[in-house]
């Protein structure tokens, strides 16, 4: 199949050529070190690659919230030792000032930590004296941060309109998923859709009635769902005010012969904390003191027949609250089903955004699906079906 971008493999002769690449550095930090190093493990074939093959790499990041001003608590400086770490070789960093002096020094198959892109005020605004800035230090670009391409910044998309583009190996593996996973899935396809309100999945579910066969939707959002179709869903957390919107939703749904999967028995308690007492029971059961808090067993069950008997899973957000036992419980059941599908070869299964991520870790089964995207709201606009600059950039 012919890309719609170009790839590493489309280089040519990398020895002693510059290349900027466009990585996602901001990892989560604890006392001065780095507490998850996911993303940083997430570079290693595309930077590696590139250096092993003679190039000079310099990879370009930000961190933080600096809002265009140099912000020494933000600076990519402290990350040059815990990459290298990760990389297993030397990542030199190289300050803006005297930059282009450093990068002069810097030998084939050479890394290098560029600072902070956010310290220039240009950055977020895509300006072209901010491009034409990073342009001049490098022959080539490679972007590799899927999870900052729903921005257009001068570093996720200005860079590529300027330089010879390429998508690096992260990027390219993330782009293939989600090209078998929505732009050209094999049928029946289902998504699972979760989170605490509709309100932040309202874009999602439209697109989503539209291109799949089956919408299983959980979490809080549920409730929500529920109430349209006439549920007395008691103290849980429920948009009333959006019912309409989702009554509007459940026929689009039917109109796409879509068919839209809402918990018939559920998990509740009078009080949300670890562990209280609860019950199942039928959703028209729900006492006026209580809160729906999980999918009860034969939800579950039925939405795992759901999936024996599709070809694509995608999957944003947890079906209920997860995060507190036992209302982990669904969660975890459907994600071990679905990688077992997956492991059986019967199931391509695509998962993003950081509550899903955090939930099928907890399952145990984080590396048991076809492809777990780390990426939020890059994640979450490729679901509402929206161009992304970054991507759209390296089409060009």
């Amino acid at each position: 199949m012919t890309k719609a971008f170009k790839t590493l493999d489309d280089i040519g002769e990398l020895h002693g050529r510059r290349v900027l690449v466009r990585e996602d550095l901001n990892v989560p930090m604890a006392d001065g070190q780095v507490s998850d190093d996911t993303r940083l493990r997430a570079t290693i074939a595309t930077v590696t690659e590139l250096a092993d093959k003679g190039a000079i790499v310099l990879i370009l990041a930000h961190f933080g919230r600096p809002k265009g001003v140099p912000n020494p608590d933000m600076s990519l400086a402290m990350l040059a030792r815990p990459y290298g770490a990760v990389l297993g070789r030397e990542v030199r960093y190289i300050d803006w000032e005297g930059d282009a002096a450093a990068v002069a020094t810097m030998q084939p198959g050479d890394i290098a930590i560029l600072e902070n892109t956010r310290f220039f005020g240009g950055e977020e605004k895509n300006d072209p004296a901010v491009v034409e800035r990073f342009a001049k230090l490098g022959d080539l670009y490679v972007n590799d941060a899927f999870s900052a391409a729903h921005r257009a910044h001068a570093s996720t998309e200005g860079l590529a309109r300027v330089l010879p583009a390429y998508a690096g190996r992260a990027m390219e593996a993330e782009l293939d998923a989600l090209e078998k996973a929505l732009g050209a899935p094999e049928h029946p396809v289902a998504a699972v859709v979760g989170g605490a309100k509709v309100s932040t999945k309202l874009a999602v579910l439209k697109h989503l009635v539209g291109k799949v066969d089956h919408l299983i939707i959980g979490g809080g959002m549920a409730n929500t769902f529920l109430a349209a179709r006439g549920v007395d869903v008691g103290k849980s957390l429920c948009e009333h005010d959006l019912t309409d919107t989702a009554e509007e939703i459940l026929e689009a749904a039917d109109r796409a012969n879509c068919t839209v999967h809402l918990p018939y028995d559920v998990v509740v308690a009078t009080e949300f904390k670890p562990n209280p007492a609860t019950r199942t029971v039928n959703v028209h059961e729900v006492a006026a003191d209580e809160m729906i808090l999980d999918l009860g067993p034969n939800a579950v069950e039925a939405l795992g027949d759901v999936l024996k008997n599709c070809r694509t899973l995608v999957w944003n957000g947890p079906l209920g609250a997860f995060e507190t036992p036992p209302f982990d419980t669904a969660t975890v059941s459907l994600a071990k089903t679905a990688a077992a599908l997956t492991q059986d070869g019967s199931l391509v299964s695509v998962a993003g955004g950081g509550d899903t991520v955090a939930a099928l870790n907890q399952a145990g089964v984080g590396d048991k699906f076809t492809f777990v995207s780390t990426a939020g709201g890059a994640f979450l606009e490729w679901m509402e079906g929206r161009e992304l600059p970054g991507v759209a950039a390296l089409r060009a």
